[in-house]
């Protein structure tokens, strides 16, 4: 069986990371990643080949960018996605679009996935895929709200692939785009036993303020960060799915206002319900603080193993 995942950077990269942990040496794996998206790159291509394709828009890209970009993902879409494929699966973001409209040119079937952080309102993405979906998957019953003909599988989350520690570090992340308020924050903070993810915000005010800070902005290794962590400070996304699923760690969520195309405080409430978070409403160094000594003395609940239980079926049910 040849299956694509789209790899599109952020979460949507771990959605995929999760399915190809299940499917490595049982398939043979394509993904498609964003042009220029190292992090992603290196996340997937030990489990498969790997291709690049334009990502029409980021959540700060004006309109005329999609426009500008949106063709060139079509036309490399149908360069490099043939028929000899069996499945395709949409991991989300606006970058899956080409591709999986291109496979459904093509009647490649697509597992469409909606994202963990999504409870009040689809996201766009899925909704445009909809109509040419096999399968809407779904990972939690709340879901089933917004997609009444979707199919809850569980949450997808990455197996752990170093040992479960408590190392005393806090470790604060903002994922692919940064929290730079968030970060900010913190700094204020007198605490010394830091471990901060930048992202695409600059790391390097943060090393000269902390020196004794562990400062970068990517690590494709990042689950050995998240292992050796007491608490994980992390912004609205996948994250929060992976500290506290697959590393079992206490989590303080901390959305990030600037992102005006995600979801809202609704969907954060929701979701740290769901894995027993402590969120972040007032974005204040007394508020974090607070977080973080509550989230201590919180346990993360435990779940189906979505991503085995989407790839079983891969394998053993795909309509081709």
């Amino acid at each position: 069986m040849r299956i694509l995942i789209t790899a599109s950077g952020g979460g949507h990269t771990g959605y995929a990371v999760s399915l190809a942990q299940r499917l490595y040496g049982k398939a043979e794996l394509l993904f498609i990643v964003p042009e220029g998206d190292v992090w992603s790159k290196a996340k997937v291509k030990r489990y498969g080949e790997v291709i690049e394709i334009p990502k029409p828009r980021g959540p700060f890209d004006s309109i005329a960018k999609l426009l500008s970009r949106l063709p060139k993902a079509f036309i490399k879409s149908l360069r490099n996605i043939s028929r000899e494929f069996n499945v395709f699966i949409s991991s989300g973001s606006n970058h899956s679009i080409p591709p999986a409209l291109t496979a459904w040119l093509k009647d490649i079937p697509i597992y469409n996935i909606e994202s963990c952080v999504r409870f009040t309102k689809p996201s766009l993405t899925v909704s445009i895929l909809k109509p040419f979906s096999y399968k809407i998957v779904l990972q939690w019953n709340e879901q089933k709200k917004i997609h009444s003909n979707g199919v809850v599988y569980g949450p997808l989350y990455e197996l752990p692939e170093y040992e479960i520690i408590n190392k005393g570090y806090i470790l604060v992340t903002g994922g692919t785009y940064g929290h730079k308020l968030m970060y900010n924050i913190i700094s204020q903070l007198e605490l010394s036993n830091i471990v901060l993810q930048s992202g695409n915000v600059d790391p390097e005010p943060y090393k000269e303020k902390h020196p004794n800070w562990t400062v970068f902005k990517f690590d494709p290794d990042f689950g050995k960060w998240i292992a050796g962590a007491s608490v994980v400070v992390s912004h609205f996304g996948k994250t929060v799915i992976d500290a506290a699923l697959t590393y079992r760690k206490p989590v303080v969520i901390v959305p990030n206002p600037e992102l005006k195309l995600t979801v809202g405080w609704e969907d954060a409430k929701i979701l740290a319900s769901k894995v027993n978070a402590v969120i972040v409403e007032e974005i204040t160094p007394r508020a974090i603080l607070q977080a973080i000594e509550e989230a201590k003395h919180k346990n993360p609940p435990i779940y189906p193993d979505g991503a085995k239980i989407l790839a079983d079926e891969i394998l053993l049910h795909s309509p081709y």
